[in-house]
């Protein structure tokens, strides 16, 4: 059996740039039980998906229980909370695991997308409940509806960005004659790269967009030194604010008259959301306008260099 080192974990399975939850959260702890997994076990990235899947239901539970009367309210939050973070560690370990070794699969990535959508709706519909029949505020309800339907505008959103870009990419190589860019497009699958990466690009759709300069400039260089991508908030930081951070709130409780800070936490995270996908739309705006410039610079040219063979033959 192959020895695999941290090092080695970092160098082939760490993303050039990820979230900052996943990057100071999530990876040192996962990077290290990747070591261990794929070194002693015979562990399988499905194996890891399930067991994710297994530990988002009991963090559902969690949640869930407090409208049940048994226990300390704030025991369960905590422990659902908590059980949340662990599932998504998993969740990150089966696709480090794949690259790993090389056992990844196109159903896989399915099987790992669908659970991961299934394992945030059922938590956070499960704490939003739970903690409507607890305090019987109809707040927790409406906010639930309007969390979920961010949560699907963000992954839908986040999938056409990827492919107008993408299409863009393809348009402009197939212009230029660039086979080894279409020849890579063609080999990417289409998890090969978060929609916030593709979206906060610098060149997309390989236009020559101006570096950001100033103090943007400065803070988006120090983020990709340190692997954080410029979107601060994407999918994967509104999650864990709902069902990791919002439901811990409730030591609150135990210390203030405060009994938790969810509902806040949820109003925020819908809005840093909302503006990051704003970000994204407003990006893809101008991207798309400097491509069309781009592209009717390279028709033109094109044109010229016909017209110049024809005549001098």
């Amino acid at each position: 059996m192959p020895r695999f080192t941290f090092a080695q974990v970092k160098e082939e399975t760490y993303k050039a740039k990820d979230a900052w939850w996943t990057v100071f959260l999530v990876d040192p702890l996962a990077g290290r039980l990747v070591v261990w997994t794929a070194n002693r076990t015979d562990i399988t990235p499905n194996q890891l998906t399930a067991g994710a899947g297994i530990l988002g239901l009991l963090s559902a539970v969690g949640f869930a229980m407090p409208a049940s009367g048994i226990g300390a309210e704030w025991v369960w939050l905590v422990a659902g909370a908590l059980l949340f973070h662990l599932s998504f560690v998993l969740d990150c370990m089966d696709g480090k695991i794949a690259r790993l070794k090389g056992t990844g699969s196109v159903f896989g990535t399915w099987v790992d997308f669908v659970f991961d959508r299934i394992r945030f709706f059922m938590c956070v519909m499960a704490l939003l409940v739970g903690q409507w029949i607890v305090t019987g505020q109809a707040a927790y309800l409406i906010a639930a509806p309007v969390i979920v339907f961010f949560d699907l505008l963000r992954y839908l959103n986040g999938s056409q960005v990827a492919k107008t870009r993408r299409g863009m990419n393809r348009s402009l190589a197939e212009l230029v004659g660039d086979t080894d860019r279409l020849r890579a497009d063609a080999a990417a699958g289409p998890g090969d790269a978060s929609p916030e990466d593709d979206a906060m690009s610098d060149a997309p759709g390989r236009v020559d967009a101006p570096a950001p300069r100033g103090i943007y400039g400065r803070a988006r260089a120090f983020l990709l030194r340190h692997r954080v991508r410029p979107h601060l908030f994407s999918g994967i930081e509104y999650e864990m604010f709902l069902c990791v951070v919002a439901p811990i709130t409730i030591l609150l409780s135990l210390f203030t008259p405060v009994h938790s800070l969810i509902l806040p936490i949820a109003v925020f995270s819908i809005l840093a959301l909302g503006f990051f996908e704003v970000v994204l739309v407003y990006r893809l705006w101008k991207d798309t306008r400097r491509f069309e410039e781009r592209r009717r610079e390279l028709i033109a040219a094109g044109a010229v260099g016909a017209g110049a063979t024809l005549g001098g033959s």
